[in-house]
């Protein structure tokens, strides 16, 4: 049989293969862990927030890992986790199509095998990128059949530790409330996991019915006939302006402080398994440096993103255009730039995400505990960066450390799987290249912390253990079945 004919021909003969794998492979592996009860209120060994990319690859390490008591809880329907169609406004995703992913190692499982099964090989070989509808898609699918336990619309609205060690999780649904008894907590939040959307503080004085920021819900049919600004020049800023002209805008001005766009990734043209599994082992001043370095020079928006944008006429670019002054008057805004002045009818902020932990209610009793970087690390000589200062110093399974030891125990159960996780251990949290690394790495991490706290049991159920594996009768003592020797024999040589 050639290796074409082998390839599944759609979505059922792909699953059976995945099933046949994980069956070969004895996986996923059985459930372990001692069940907890207190009173009548079952323990949730891991609950994970969000459902999302990351938070499906974390929950599928988990189940992979025998860690079977676990439950993922997304605020949006199901569907609709993450950003893919919600607010990311790209045609399609910005990462390389071969790119593994959340797979877990498992080639059925990787969106070109989902791809390929639903369109076929030659459909495959034609792609450039993932359409990110297709791509939601996959993970809805990916969720099916990995049958993975998220629970759809359920916000958490408070992590609080409890006095056992233990963490409960006031959560809310459809107007009632709940609470959650959880050993550990992992936050698969995303970009603005630990913080928001950043807008600068020049948008204070304007109202809010004039600007959006590009993960806003952003009505873009209301903008036919606009004249509508975009500051940034980003991937978003690019995928959103674009939008914007293909809903009708009759002009769009994009507003960049640089004097030219970015035009090289650095971390792509360094990606390696060395990267991936290497960055966590660098002394901290080494991380600072490639981090620093990296975001200095920034990372330019795809091709197509430009190209969708820069095909428009209408559309203007102007470089070394900071924003010096906002003035509402009237219906529209007057932007001044070092350039000039313009009129804007609507201004999309394209500026990116901050980490602020104040802006995370669920984590307000915890969160004055977290140890950032700043507070142990010296910030190397010229090198500042805000928003390294600003990130969380984790442990080995990304879980929050304590400024002051003792203070909060329970930060130790509670781990960043999100994007600011990425000066600790690299990017193994926010993007599709080695998100199933990092998941192995959280996965690990945790199920290292549930056997060691549960030592207890496991070593009574060590002890208790009485299945024999021989029954006595295999073999038998030759000198046991020998007739006993006279004693008059026994004298004689």
């Amino acid at each position: 049989m050639s290796a074409a004919s082998s390839l599944p021909k759609d979505l059922d003969a792909l699953e059976a293969r995945l099933a046949q794998d994980l069956a070969w492979l004895e996986l996923p592996a059985k459930s372990w862990v001692p069940p907890r009860v207190i009173g009548d209120r079952p323990v949730i060994d891991v609950v994970i927030l969000g459902g999302g990319m990351a938070g499906l690859v974390a929950s599928g390490m988990l189940k992979r890992l025998g860690v079977a008591n676990h439950v993922v809880l997304d605020k949006a329907p199901a569907g609709q986790e993450g950003p893919w169609v919600t607010y990311a406004r790209m045609r399609t995703l910005r990462s390389p199509k071969q790119l593994t992913g959340p797979a877990m190692g498992l080639p059925a499982l990787t969106f070109r095998a989902y791809y390929e099964a639903r369109f076929g090989s030659e459909a495959w070989a034609a792609l450039d990128r993932a359409p990110r509808e297709i791509w939601m898609d996959y993970l809805i699918w990916y969720r099916r059949v990995l049958d993975l336990p998220v629970r759809n619309g359920v916000s958490v609205e408070a992590i609080l530790p409890r006095a056992d060690g233990m963490l409960d999780l006031h959560c809310s649904q459809s107007g009632s409330t709940k609470t959650l008894i959880a050993r550990h907590v992992v936050l698969a939040t995303g970009r603005d996991g630990l913080g928001g959307p950043y807008v600068p503080p020049i948008s204070n004085d304007i109202d809010r019915t004039f600007w959006a920021h590009t993960a806003d819900s952003i009505d873009f049919s209301a903008l036919r006939g606009k004249r509508v600004g975009v500051v940034g020049a980003g991937a978003s800023a690019m995928d959103n302006a674009a939008t914007a002209l293909e809903a009708g805008a009759a002009r769009l001005d994009m507003f960049v402080r640089r004097r030219e766009l970015p035009r090289i990734n650095k971390f792509t043209g360094i990606g390696s398994q060395g990267v991936v599994h290497g960055f966590a082992g660098l002394p901290d001043a080494w991380k600072w440096r490639f981090l620093n370095y990296a975001m200095g020079e920034q990372t330019p928006p795809p091709r197509p993103s430009v190209l969708r944008l820069s095909a428009f006429p209408q559309a203007h670019l102007h470089l070394q255009s900071p924003i010096t002054a906002l003035l509402q008057k009237d219906d529209h805004i007057l932007l001044d730039t070092p350039k000039g002045r313009y009129r804007i009818d609507f201004l999309i902020f394209g500026t990116g995400f901050k980490i602020e932990l104040k802006n995370r209610p669920e984590l307000a009793a915890v969160s004055p505990f977290i140890r950032l970087w700043r507070d142990r690390f010296p910030v190397p000589a010229g090198m500042p960066n805000a928003e390294l200062e600003s990130s969380p110093d984790l442990g080995d399974a990304f879980e929050f450390l304590e400024t002051v030891p003792g203070a909060c125990p329970a930060l130790s159960k509670i781990h960043c799987f999100n994007f600011p996780a990425t000066l600790t251990h690299g990017k193994l949290t926010g993007d599709i290249p080695a998100v199933s690394e990092g998941a192995d790495r959280l996965a690990r991490g945790i199920v290292r912390a549930l056997f060691v706290e549960d030592r207890e049991r496991h070593f009574e159920n060590l002890q208790a253990f009485d299945t024999p594996e021989l029954l006595g009768d295999e073999w038998a003592d030759d000198d046991a079945l020998r007739e006993p020797l006279r004693k008059d024999t026994d004298l004689k040589c």
